[in-house]
């Protein structure tokens, strides 16, 4: 198959795209870099000539009050380019979850992003993945100083962005799903837990406080970014990615 793989050279893309190139599809990846903007259309039609499949892993450069809108303006250009093209199948990523944290935007851009794609002309696969592992860091970083790093207690089961891709790259490979499948990691930790086996791992001395108001996992509650019953269950651990 011919598949155009749209944030093809980001950190999902990328992956998926050499995932689907050993198992011998024309796996094309396409960015602003190699002249194809999703907000502007620009360069849509050219990639798409000929694709069986397209996989959207563009994401908002912003997780604030901008994102409805990327997520609005990037999906309806995507889906109208790729009905005229005669894509019969268009994956999109997102997030397990999504819809129980009605306090992020970025989460509701999410859904909205997902409700675009059900609703449009194209036959569809959404993959909901939990937390990266590559992420965690950044999750640190956010409410951290020079001696303690502040996190909730709140329950992530995170996975490695390898296992992701695969996760991505085997429902693009298959038929339409014409709904949704969950991925996550083999393991749920509090994410205060996490930060502390993490940092233990970094030989980082900073001491993790428990504070159930700090960052954006804040605004979540309960155990609602947890997978249910009949999601995929990823093989990588975290304390064995983190040896790596």
């Amino acid at each position: 198959m011919k598949i155009a793989v749209m944030g093809g050279t980001g950190l999902i893309g990328s992956q998926v795209v050499k995932i689907l190139q050993r198992s011998g599809h024309e796996a094309v990846p396409f960015s602003p870099s190699t002249g194809v903007d999703l907000l502007t259309g620009q360069g849509l039609p050219e990639a798409l000539n000929g694709a069986d499949v397209v996989v959207n892993l563009t994401n908002s450069p912003t997780f604030d009050d901008a994102s409805p809108a990327f997520f609005q303006t990037t999906m309806d250009n995507l889906l109208g380019a790729a009905a005229k093209a005669g894509v019969g199948h268009a994956v999109i990523l997102s997030i397990v979850g999504a819809e129980l944290v009605p306090d992020l935007v970025y989460y509701q851009a999410k859904v909205l992003q997902e409700d675009i794609l059900k609703a449009g002309p194209v036959p569809y696969s959404i993959v909901r993945a939990t937390q990266f592992f590559e992420f965690v860091d950044a999750v640190l970083s956010w409410t951290s100083d020079e001696n303690t790093v502040r996190l909730p207690a709140t329950p992530v089961q995170p996975m490695a962005s390898a296992d992701v891709a695969q996760a991505v790259a085997d429902v693009t490979m298959g038929a339409p799903l014409q709904g949704t499948r969950n991925v996550a990691g083999p393991e749920v930790f509090p994410l205060d837990e996490l930060g502390k086996i993490t940092l233990a791992a970094r030989g980082d001395s900073r001491t993790v406080v428990t504070d159930d108001s700090a960052g954006m996992f804040a605004a979540v509650q309960g155990d609602v970014l947890i997978a249910r019953e009949g999601a995929v269950i990823a093989p990588t651990a975290y304390r064995d990615w983190l040896k790596r």
